[in-house]
């Protein structure tokens, strides 16, 4: 049973960055999923890569990990850069604008 360890990277549908902070523990999945004959459901038989663990840090996972015998490997995310602007999203309305105002 081989295990991954991460950190999520944020919502596409959102700038914020809420559940980005806790590490997660998720398991491979052990066999291929099937198409069902009658009703062309996708399902597979293994329960393990449905569970996913989620720690406060990441020694935490991988300790986790180690006393219960998973193999694993640790993900390292990317950091953002900054989005940060001299006048943020005041500049839009200042009076002072070099660009005229337009939608």
């Amino acid at each position: 049973m081989r295990a991954r360890i991460y950190r999520p990277a944020r919502s596409t549908m959102q700038s914020g960055t809420a559940k980005t902070k806790q590490w997660v523990l998720e398991f491979s999945p052990a066999q291929a999923r099937k198409i069902d004959p009658l009703m062309g459901w996708t399902s597979s038989g293994d329960m393990d890569s449905q569970v996913q663990l989620r720690f406060d840090d990441q020694k935490a996972a991988e300790d986790y990990a180690r006393a219960h015998g998973i193999d694993y490997i640790v993900i390292t995310p990317k950091q953002r850069r900054p989005n940060l602007r001299p006048g943020g999203y005041a500049e839009n309305f200042a009076p002072n604008r070099r660009q005229v105002w337009t939608h």
